[in-house]
């Protein structure tokens, strides 16, 4: 079984052009699944059966893993026995009709427009790494995008003066805007700060580490989390916060979905409703704490 993992997660990679945060979670899904299959003596692919996965799968509950996890490992377990019923090395597959728990959607957390103006001015000063800290927050906040997209950004995909930038994954590319504060921000950093930070001609990353090599996303939440706490702010911030902030933000001030959903590169346009659920609550918020009568 070991053998298949592998095998399938060559295929994820170079078939299927998977990231490397989705190949880990596969391969941690279908080792602890193996795991537990071996415990119950099913060490061959072709003796699982559906009676065993859902065994499995009440197993996780039982050990108290999170509906979200285990919805996840089901995932993990439908795209692996898919791929070898393709492959032809089982004639069933037994995770076909596995049901995935229920998972109650949580509401994200976002930062109001003074915290987040707060936030963006923290990195203040003119040294190299204020200038990139400031321009990565600023774009991240103006655009919306993720931080995976941001720290693999390449020059040549940022058009400073049509204002616009260029996302690229595997399967297609969004070109998404940005504004005024967040092109000022940028321009500085472009003369004063990344000339002293990458020392390499031949780097084309718009955005680095210290060192002028490529930064993790370990990294900027080690950043974010910084400047949070220099801005007072309690909230939880992740490196997720200000992508949800804009989608909110932008929501809030009358932005249609349709155009939110492909700034953000939603493939569905459901993911991006949760935001009017975002400001559905501010409204009520606002109604209880100011109505003469409520």
């Amino acid at each position: 079984m070991t053998e298949d993992i592998q095998k399938f997660i060559l295929y994820m990679h170079t078939e299927k052009h998977t990231s490397e945060n989705t190949e880990v979670s596969y391969k941690r899904d279908l080792k602890n699944m193996e795991q537990f299959l071996n415990g119950q003596g099913i060490n061959q692919i072709e003796k699982v059966t559906a009676i065993s996965l859902n065994s499995y799968v009440l197993y996780l509950e039982k050990i108290g893993r999170k509906p979200s996890t285990i919805s996840r490992s089901i995932a993990s377990m439908k795209a692996f026995f898919h791929y070898l019923a393709k492959k032809g090395k089982i004639t069933v597959d037994p995770s076909e009709n596995l049901k995935a728990p229920k998972i109650e959607k949580k509401l994200p957390e976002i930062l109001t427009i003074e915290e987040t103006e707060r936030l963006l001015e923290q990195p203040s000063g003119t040294s190299p790494k204020e200038l990139r800290d400031k321009a990565m927050l600023e774009l991240l906040y103006a655009t919306g995008i993720r931080v995976s997209e941001l720290i693999h950004l390449k020059m040549k995909d940022l058009n400073i003066d049509m204002e616009f930038l260029v996302c690229k994954d595997a399967n297609k590319e969004r070109v998404v805007p940005f504004g005024t504060m967040a092109k000022k921000s940028l321009v500085a950093y472009l003369e004063k700060g990344r000339p002293n930070i990458v020392e390499d001609d031949m780097c084309d990353l718009l955005f680095t580490n210290c060192s002028g090599q490529e930064m993790s996303r370990q990294g900027f939440w080690k950043l974010i989390k910084h400047y949070g706490k220099m801005a007072g702010i309690e909230k939880d911030l992740t490196p997720h916060t200000l992508r949800h902030s804009f989608a909110a933000h932008m929501v809030g001030n009358g932005a249609d979905l349709k155009s939110v959903q492909e700034m953000l590169g939603h493939s569905d346009i459901a993911t991006t409703q949760i935001y009017m659920q975002v400001n559905k609550g501010k409204m009520r918020e606002v109604y209880q704490n100011t109505h003469p009568r409520r």
